[in-house]
């Protein structure tokens, strides 16, 4: 059995929580949080322990945890669990800063320990599909995501940029197989004390240009992908897991063809999860790893540095 534990149990936290329970050879071992509502609600439904102080977890043996705690926590939560020895998959982004996330990153390893980040939108199906097309065709273009919705309350730390355009730049990288070359963004904010709308515009190292929109002022929730290609154009809807390929135009009948991929439906945390665990088993590399986060976290600089 392998002893895991869940930090933090806000609407992620949540979701982690249930899947351990439903996985075989997993004990919980417990879950921490300061809302005493939201640990009687976990125990109640799926009769584990419960701690308001990660120290007193930190007590028992565990051989890793879900840090889905706000952003701001990552580091504290992260070195305690690092230093109990412990591996620990850190929800998105990393940390609040590259400084920290590097701490992250060189005490697991000085530790021993793995180390993966949350960056759950690569196990979405649809984002999948996306990757396996755009391999086929070496003449990638371009790539456009929009990831827009109405104001979160349960996120007071961060703004949209860290929040919601986190996802997309880890997306960006892993579907253009390159890193940020240049980076230039605008933001404002209108709502809250952090940033709520963001354009960020890209070009990667291999030539692709890339665009990110995002914000939290949009009515109703949108999460869309696409992709220019030289032989096809690709369309992802993220949230129905939705995909269309779209043939090159035509001039000879002044036409294009266009395909869609079934795809079923599939939770991507329970896939993340499962490479978690089986990474740890296998003792291979994490799917996503510390270092993935810190090129986030480095390109945030990026951004905060230019947008006005």
């Amino acid at each position: 059995m392998m002893k895991v534990a869940v930090i933090g149990l806000g609407w992620m936290g949540r979701i982690h929580l249930r899947n351990y329970t439903e996985m075989q050879d997993i004990e919980v071992v417990g879950v921490v949080d300061v809302s005493q509502e939201a640990l009687d609600q976990a125990a109640e439904q799926f009769g584990v322990a419960t701690f308001t102080d990660l120290d007193d977890l930190l007590k028992h043996d565990i051989d890793a945890a879900s840090v889905c705690v706000p952003t701001s926590m990552h580091h504290e939560v992260g070195l305690k669990l690092i230093d109990k020895g412990a591996s620990l998959i850190i929800e998105k982004p990393l940390a609040m800063d590259v400084q920290q996330g590097r701490e992250l990153v060189e005490a697991a390893k000085a530790k021993g320990v793995s180390l993966m980040v949350g960056h759950v939108e690569r196990y979405n199906p649809a984002v999948q599909r996306v990757k396996e097309l755009v391999a086929e065709d070496e003449g990638m273009i371009s790539i456009t995501i929009e990831r827009v919705g109405p104001y979160p309350p349960r996120i007071q730390d961060v703004g949209v940029i860290k929040d919601l355009g986190s996802h997309d730049l880890d997306l960006i990288r892993y579907i253009t197989g390159s890193d940020f070359k240049s980076v230039y963004a605008v933001k404002s904010t209108s709502l809250g004390k952090h940033e709520d709308t963001a354009l960020i515009t890209a070009e990667m190292e291999n030539g692709v240009l890339a665009n990110i929109s995002t914000n939290w002022v949009t009515p109703y929730k949108s999460r869309k992908i696409s992709v220019a290609c030289e032989s096809k154009y690709i369309s992802a809807n993220l949230v129905t897991q939705e995909v269309k390929e779209y043939s090159a135009f035509s001039t000879y009948d002044a036409a294009y063809s266009v395909r869609e991929w079934p795809l079923m439906f599939r939770e991507p945390v329970k896939a993340e999860l499962t490479d978690f665990l089986t990474s740890l088993r296998e003792g291979t590399p994490m799917p996503i790893s510390g270092e993935d986060g810190l090129k986030v976290l480095e390109t945030f600089e990026r951004i905060f540095d230019c947008a006005c």
